[in-house]
């Protein structure tokens, strides 16, 4: 995959920006975005960029995305720009969502990123959502969020997550954080959905219609 622009205003209402980080591997699940894609496009009437976007954290045409999606499974220490675009946009009406695709088998991502965010935003910053956040109901109904073959099948550390976190800025969630490996779980040959009893990627129109949204 190449690095690609946002330049896509007044085109479409929603394009998938994966944020390219120096540290660590950010090019992680590389058929989820594409199958995002494709559920949006069966579910919703939005209009949907086909092709994903990868810009770097550090440039900042990121801060005109109407989402973005940073994942990763090892160390991730950002750099004085990256770290300064990921302020501003979360800060300033961005949604940001980081999923963690380490699940925690070491724990290197998801100790790296929240120290990371606890020397952003502060050591409160980042809380756990209750069942009753608007992002479970967005769209489809949840009891919370929904949990991945990953977890169930006791890969990493045996554990299923049953909450998500997140920093709220004014009243709505800028950036959402997960250690339940949803990237994985959506990583899948498009061709056996069909074979799905129930829609696996469902949670992620929720994910992005609040994003859009909220």
């Amino acid at each position: 995959m190449k690095p690609g622009n946002a330049d896509s205003h007044g085109v479409y209402d929603f394009w998938f920006t994966r944020l390219m980080y120096e540290s660590g591997d950010w090019d992680v699940d590389q058929r989820m975005p594409s199958n995002i894609i494709d559920t949006l496009l069966q579910y919703t009437t939005l209009r949907v960029d086909p092709e994903e976007k990868i810009i770097p954290l550090s440039d900042s045409r990121m801060l005109t995305a109407p989402f973005c999606y940073l994942s990763g499974h090892k160390l991730v220490e950002f750099n004085p720009d990256e770290r300064r675009n990921f302020e501003h946009y979360v800060k300033n009406g961005g949604f940001v969502f980081v999923d963690d695709c380490n699940h925690d088998i070491d724990g290197l991502f998801s100790k790296s990123f929240e120290r990371e965010i606890v020397s952003i935003f502060g050591k409160d910053a980042l809380k756990k959502l209750p069942k009753e956040h608007p992002i479970y109901s967005s769209f489809f109904a949840f009891d919370g969020p929904p949990a991945t073959g990953i977890e169930l099948n006791g890969w990493g550390d045996d554990l299923v997550h049953d909450y998500l976190q997140g920093i709220t800025v004014n009243g709505r969630l800028g950036l959402l954080y997960s250690n339940k490996d949803y990237g994985c779980e959506w990583d899948f040959d498009w061709r056996n959905k069909r074979y799905n009893a129930e829609d696996i990627t469902k949670f992620a129109v929720n994910i992005i219609t609040y994003a859009l949204s909220a």
